[in-house]
């Protein structure tokens, strides 16, 4: 393997990071397409590929929210009476969603995935509501809201962000309390998401190399090293500077990593 191949996991974990505390997302969006490239590229067959990314990513996705959560925590940009009600529906959808993902065929797999990107990157160049012309939050919705946040998130191995985000600020929440928020939701969807992803992929862990289920361990060490670094910068950015710009830098790249991923698994298979 080149130089390259291995200084790739990383950079990407940097990147994670500094998204994931910028724009209040776990980073999957990013790491999952990228992720799938290596692996292919380190020659495992799609079907391993793909779910190794989805499970890697997710559990990546703990220290990225862990480490963007406390930052925004100790800027005050957490409302804790959301957090109450929405991070158990999510953490309990995103492990039910796990149990359907072995069942499921890569190359469905990416191509939801991949969609998704589309659909999210639609999202970002969109702009967000103002508070005045937003509905209002309503508890009972909070429930329900959580548990299809977190079994699509779990689907796609995303932090839940890049629904989360775009839900409160609809109900009236400011941008950065709805993005700190958000990366203490995705905290609890990844811990629950990442045991499901381990215990429904058991019967393909390769201990030797540190793969527990879908999960591959030494690769998601180096990118939660990685991302926790850079989480903080992301963090200050994003109470500096407008953000739209950049969100929409961000939806160009989901787009390009949308396809990179469907040409990835298509070509392989």
């Amino acid at each position: 393997m080149s130089l390259f191949f291995y200084l790739s996991f990383p950079m990407l974990g940097c990147i994670v990071g500094f998204m994931a505390g910028l724009l209040g997302v776990g980073g999957g969006a990013v790491m999952v397409p990228v992720l799938t490239g290596l692996f292919l590229f380190e020659g495992l067959p799609v079907a391993k590929a793909v779910h190794l990314a989805l499970g890697t990513s997710m559990a990546v996705i703990i220290v990225t929210t862990l480490t963007s959560s406390l930052s925004h925590y100790k800027k005050g940009s957490i409302i804790m009476g959301v957090v109450k009600w929405l991070a158990p529906s999510v953490a309990v959808g995103s492990f039910l969603a796990t149990f359907i993902v072995p069942l499921v065929s890569p190359l469905f797999l990416s191509s939801f995935f991949s969609l998704f990107l589309v659909y999210v990157s639609y999202s970002f160049f969109r702009k967000t509501n103002t508070n005045n012309n937003a509905k209002r939050l309503v508890t009972r919705e909070l429930i329900p809201v959580g548990l299809g946040i977190g079994s699509l998130s779990a689907l796609v191995s995303i932090g839940g962000g890049t629904m989360t985000v775009p839900y409160l600020t609809n109900r009236g929440v400011a941008l950065l309390k709805a993005i700190g928020t958000s990366s203490v939701i995705g905290l609890s969807l990844s811990l629950t998401g990442s045991l499901g992803y381990m215990i429904n992929g058991w019967q393909y862990s390769n201990l030797e190399r540190g793969q527990l289920g879908f999960v591959d361990i030494p690769v998601m060490l180096t990118l939660s090293v990685a991302s926790a670094i850079t989480a903080p910068f992301g963090v200050r950015l994003a109470h500096r500077l407008p953000v739209d710009v950049l969100k929409k830098i961000f939806a160009v790249l989901l787009l390009v990593l949308a396809i990179q991923m469907m040409v990835s698994v298509v070509s392989a298979l």
